[in-house]
């Protein structure tokens, strides 16, 4: 950056001082320019209104005001605080005029044979055609017959006289430069010394004039370039918060803020477009600007901070600011005489109502942030100068009218109001991201901590290793589809009668909830065989403690084996069970937890020795491979007819593709001397 500034100071200097501009001779006097420049600072003859005779390098403008293009002390740039800028027509007894205004100057000069004069125009409201001797060198803007000019932001114009006869060029020739200059009607309401030149024109050889224009581009490029920067600034954080939502989709807020800043992005983009192109006119520019852009500004920084700082109350915060920012664009587009046939005071009228909906729209944004400071403290006074700094920003245009500046310059850039608010809220609410961004990491910390530890426990809850059981030989396999599964198990010996309790389920929901779900039921059944093993007095406990908490179900099935191998079940829902390859027909009924008073599917039936009964979940059945296809029942159904073993149903189903929870206990009945718990 700072090589680049020392290139532009060297190259400013390398061609000011041999080619530094002149004031303008005592008029009569002739201009020896060689390859030098001067300031065509006057007098020039000015008249309003229009007519192609004014070109005519004879016509008689004696009758004309006089204008001296001489800067005068103490007197500024409203935007920039030029001492270089000159007042335009309105505070020259033109007030309020818009339209075509003429300036015409005779220039005496002495040129060197083959030598070319140009003259270089900048800063002058809005658009211009350049006549010498009557002829037409070029313009600024686009000029047509019976229609309105299409206009642009002034910028740096060469324009090549015509050569003067070989007969004549020993000595001093005078020629009549005109410029044909158009102002629309939107300059008058931004401005208060606007129409038309606010600088001298610069003449002389046309080596140097070209030399002079390309230092005038490079300092335009310079003074805007704040915009450029904003542009790419303003982008990337546009993506980082859209990019937001992909790791929490629940909060809205992140589309709102990359709204808002994708909105300041547009507008800086089109603003440098704007200043360094002919791309966008000056009209389009202002339609953008104060019909869409400035109003939509207000509107969704106030919905980001009210979506920030979880508002509820006053419910109607969000459609009045709506409500404003269509009132806001109307007014706006009216005041601005964008379509030239609003009236004046309809057009007064419209810009004074905008400047109350403004003040609306703002004051709604601040009390919203005050609000935040007392919900949340931090955050909410985090935002309180960028709300304020956007009070300033949505009156600029009063700023100025009030001859304070709506702007400042930095390092050579020029800086709007508009721009600095929006980079403060930008910058705020990078600030509170990172904030909710390290708060989000922490307490993701602590849920993954919370999850080992509910890991931790369920495994104690379910554990995979079991004292052996006289006359039984039990498989199991569990397999969470995450860290913490909603599939439960237990196995409880009656201390006196040597029969075993196995209740098997499976819990509505995944992760978290549904492994505190398990420790709940686990608890319960613990509770409940202190009292009886019958399997649908079991059942009945545990639908009842699902119905104190209102939002939980279970499937589960019960199941008592009785050292002679008679066996009673009890089913609530869950997977019918599998006797030697064969479903145990069983009545359906409904999952706990659904209705108080539930009536359970019981079942009794006989093992005998070498019977192996399988009892699995739903997540077998489930398995999906990579094309969407479920394994199935009828898979199922062809597996266990060839007796595998617990843990070649979960690893078949597991290799299929798992997408829930996988338990699997295999029971066989063996010789009373027998006792094994795989």
């Amino acid at each position: 950056m700072k090589k680049s500034k020392l290139l532009l100071l060297l190259l400013i200097l390398s061609v000011w001082l041999p080619l530094r501009s002149q004031s303008l001779p005592a008029s009569g006097e002739p201009i020896v320019l060689g390859h030098s420049t001067v300031a065509l600072t006057g007098p020039w003859k000015f008249h309003i209104g229009d007519d192609p005779r004014w070109a005519d390098p004879n016509y008689d403008d004696s009758g004309w005001e006089n204008v001296d293009l001489t800067p005068r002390p103490g007197v500024v740039d409203p935007f920039t605080g030029d001492p270089s800028y000159v007042p335009g027509w309105t505070t020259r007894g033109h007030p309020g005029y818009w339209g075509y205004a003429w300036y015409r100057i005779r220039v005496t000069t002495v040129v060197s044979p083959g030598e070319k004069l140009a003259v270089i125009a900048n800063g002058v409201d809005d658009g211009y055609q350049v006549f010498a001797q009557g002829h037409l060198l070029g313009s600024n803007g686009e000029f047509r017959e019976d229609k309105y000019p299409v206009v642009y932001f002034t910028q740096p114009s060469m324009f090549v006289l015509p050569p003067v006869p070989a007969s004549s060029v020993s000595g001093p020739q005078t020629q009549v430069l005109a410029f044909r200059v158009w102002m629309g009607p939107v300059r008058l309401s931004h401005h208060p010394f606007t129409g038309g030149m606010h600088y001298a024109p610069l003449l002389g050889e046309s080596g140097a004039i070209a030399q002079q224009t390309h230092i005038a581009w490079m300092e335009l490029v310079q003074y805007y370039s704040f915009s450029g920067l904003l542009s790419g600034v303003f982008l990337l954080l546009t993506l980082v918060a859209a990019s937001l939502t992909l790791f929490d989709r629940s909060d809205r807020v992140y589309l709102w803020v990359a709204a808002a800043i994708l909105l300041a992005t547009s507008r800086e983009t089109v603003f440098s477009l704007t200043n360094w192109t002919h791309l966008v006119s000056i009209r389009e520019f202002f339609i953008f600007l104060e019909g869409f852009d400035l109003p939509l500004v207000a509107f969704l920084w106030a919905i980001v901070c009210w979506k920030w700082f979880q508002l509820r109350r006053p419910s109607w915060i969000p459609q009045a600011l709506a409500g404003l920012a269509v009132l806001d664009m109307l007014s706006e587009l009216a005041g601005e005489s964008v379509f030239y046939s609003i009236p004046a005071s309809v057009s007064l009228a419209a810009h004074a109502a905008s400047g109350v909906v403004r003040f609306g729209l703002v004051a709604l944004l601040v009390y919203i942030v005050v609000r935040g400071i007392r919900e949340q403290g931090k955050e909410g006074w985090l935002m309180l100068p960028a709300a304020l700094l956007m009070l300033f920003a949505q009156f600029q245009s009063e700023l100025i009218s009030l001859r304070l500046h709506g702007t400042f310059i930095a390092f050579g850039a020029v800086i709007f109001y508009t721009q600095a608010a929006e980079l403060a809220l930008a910058t705020a609410i990078a600030l509170l991201l990172l904030r909710r961004l390290l708060l989000s990491l922490a307490r993701q910390r602590q849920m993954a901590l919370d999850i080992k530890q509910a890991q931790e426990v369920q495994q104690v809850l379910i554990p995979r290793m079991q004292a052996p059981i006289p006359g039984l030989q039990i498989e199991t396999e569990y397999r969470p589809a995450r860290e913490v599964g909603g599939d439960f198990f237990q196995i409880v010996v009656h201390p006196t009668d040597g029969s075993v309790l196995i209740v098997a389920g499976d819990v509505a929901g995944k992760g978290l909830k549904a492994g505190m779900m398990v420790a709940l039921l686990v608890g319960a059944i613990r509770t409940a065989t202190d009292t009886s093993f019958d399997p649908n007095f079991v059942l009945g406990v545990l639908n009842r403690r699902l119905q104190r908490r209102g939002d939980s179900q279970a499937t589960c099935l019960a199941l008592r084996i009785a050292r002679n191998g008679e066996a009673t079940m009890a089913n609530a829902g869950h997977l019918a069970p599998y006797l030697n390859g064969e479903s145990v027909a069983m009545e359906g009924a409904l999952p706990l937890g659904l209705m108080e008073g539930a009536e359970f599917s019981v079942t009794d039936f006989q093992l005998n020795e070498g019977d192996r009964l399988v009892l699995m979940s739903d997540g077998i059945a489930e398995a999906m491979d990579e094309r969407g296809q479920l394994f199935g029942f009828e898979r199922v159904d062809a597996l266990l007819r060839t007796a595998p073993t617990a843990a070649e149903v979960a690893e078949t189903a597991g290799r299929w593709g798992q997408e829930d929870d996988i338990t699997v206990l295999s029971i066989m009945l063996t010789p009373k001397m027998e006792a094994v718990v795989v």
